[in-house]
């Protein structure tokens, strides 16, 4: 079975391609994005768990 791990980053408008680009490089995938409490938008994303 697959072990996931996960995390958030803030996403700026601008710059949104360059932020979900250096994550998928580093083999991130996206799951979600969502507006953050302060209105902000928020990126969760996921990868396979090293054993």
């Amino acid at each position: 079975m697959t072990q996931w791990e996960y995390t958030t980053t803030p996403l700026l408008i601008h710059t949104t391609t360059a932020i979900l680009n250096n994550w998928g490089e580093q083999g991130w995938e996206l799951v979600q994005i969502v507006t953050g409490p302060e209105g902000g938008l928020v990126a969760y994303l996921k990868r396979p768990k090293d054993a």
